[in-house]
């Protein structure tokens, strides 16, 4: 086992843990890895969604709602950065002195009980490649352990629990969570300028990538982005280079693009190793097929079998998601929250053989929006009409002054709409067939794409 930090210590003297909130996606695989370790466990939430009914299909006791009688047999309470301290759980720890651990803790002890950990990280794409990297471990017999930021197909699930010592992590740098972690190996996709209301500075924001590639064993990391390679300068790990360009490690040769993907050679070193085809849009997802690849290839998988687990790989879910085909338009769903995401998404929707691409957007938190509004402008661009919502503030105010209308104004077909039902009736009403509809967004704009889906059953 690895060196245990000391706040990992509590873990090895209980049994008995509390998991506040343990329907979300981020808390329902850490809560699956420990009660495949034997901790009995008990949880609470809100909400009834697919994570939660996949934690009580193992036993574990939920409780719906939120009261400070939920916790007491527990011997540790663990919350995610979504629950406030006011939450009477958190108060009823505290006054009885219960032990309370934030999620990316809890992450980051259990990175420390596997001997092979594979953390993912970048700005965009770490859900996608996470998944990736899962599936083809799963279909080869690897037996992986993972935690994914999104529902996996093959899975049902956002994690799962294998029987090897090596864990799948998305590993999200989002206020240095991903710090807490202790991974093997590391794979940097790309750094963007995201989460600058808490790095102030994109040299901030790469010095985290840096210290947290630092820690690996191994680096894995896009050497055609400049940020990247800076933020690999100086470690110690072994370095290796995926990317476009010939010089690195692992490029692609040969793309050719189709309705719903790409295929690509993959060459290592002047040799042909395989060739992928890729069922998900966009160029984008070439590189995040080359950093799965990389990384399966030298954990001992054959091409064959990467090749053959990639063609059988239609995303995750939240990644442009296709969701059926409603009075002949078709729905998606994605999780472009970013303008760089955003433009990917877009262009790559663009490709595709479809009348129009209309675009249903909710902008996440007043800081991002504000601090980006005109490349958010710039990228929606893309799309032959907008539909918008209100800027969903999360955990922040607007003290920007800034509003959905000073980007939808400067769009040529744009709209703001407030209200999912309202959302489904525009898009209802402005779809024709042969559209593409895809809702954008970190936040709950898939609730406007499920309302017209329950709709049409």
């Amino acid at each position: 086992m690895k060196q245990l930090r000391e706040e990992d210590k509590i873990l090895t003297g209980i049994k008995r843990v509390h998991m506040i909130g343990i329907g979300g996606s981020g808390m329902c695989p850490l809560a699956e890895i420990l009660h495949s370790k034997g901790y009995e466990l008990t949880g609470s939430d809100n909400n009834e969604s697919d994570p939660l009914e996949r934690v009580k299909s193992l036993g574990i006791k939920v409780f719906m709602g939120h009261n400070a009688d939920n916790i007491k047999d527990a011997q540790l309470v663990v919350y995610s950065a979504a629950i406030s301290q006011d939450n009477p759980e958190i108060v009823a720890a505290k006054e009885q002195g219960i032990p309370l651990m934030e999620r990316s803790h809890l992450l980051g002890a259990l990175t420390r009980h596997y001997d092979n950990v594979i953390g993912v990280c970048g700005t965009h794409g770490k859900t996608t490649v996470t998944s990736m990297i899962t599936q083809i471990l799963i279909l080869n017999k690897r037996e992986p352990s993972a935690v994914i930021g999104g529902k996996l197909p093959l899975i049902n699930s956002n994690g799962t629990v294998g029987s090897s010592q090596t864990l799948v992590c998305e590993s999200c740098e989002f206020v240095d969570t991903f710090l807490q972690m202790s991974p093997d190996v590391s794979v940097l996709l790309n750094i963007d300028n995201d989460h600058l209301d808490y790095f102030k500075t994109m040299d901030n924001l790469v010095l985290s990538f840096h210290k947290f590639i630092a820690m690996s064993k191994t680096c894995y990391y896009n050497g055609d982005d400049k940020l990247c390679v800076k933020a690999a300068d100086d470690i110690k790990a072994q370095k290796i280079t995926f990317g476009f360009e010939s010089t690195n490690d692992f490029y692609a040769d040969n793309i050719e693009s189709g309705k719903y993907g790409f295929c690509f050679d993959v060459i290592h070193k002047g040799e042909k190793l395989g060739r992928m085809q890729m069922h998900i849009p966009g160029r984008h997802n070439v590189l995040n097929g080359l950093a799965a690849f990389a990384v399966c290839y030298n954990e001992g998988v054959s091409a064959e079998g990467i090749a053959d687990a990639v063609s059988k790989f239609t995303g995750a879910g939240r990644r442009f998601e296709f969701l059926g085909v409603y009075s002949g338009f078709t729905l998606a769903d994605d999780y472009a929250h970013h303008p760089t995401e955003i433009k990917a998404t877009l262009s790559a929707a663009k490709e595709l053989d479809y009348n129009r691409v209309i675009a249903v957007f909710q902008p996440f938190t007043f800081s991002r929006t504000a601090l980006l509004k005109d490349d958010f402008i710039k990228a929606l661009s893309i799309a032959d009409k907008v539909i918008m919502t209100p800027i969903m503030g999360s955990r922040e105010k607007n003290t920007f002054g800034i509003k959905s209308e000073d980007i939808a104004n400067k769009l040529s077909d744009a709209v703001v709409v407030d209200g999912f039902e309202n959302i489904a009736d525009t898009i209802l009403k402005t779809a024709k067939e042969g559209d593409l509809v895809i809702t954008m967004g970190g936040g709950d704009i898939y609730k406007a794409a499920h309302i017209i889906q329950a709709r049409f059953k």
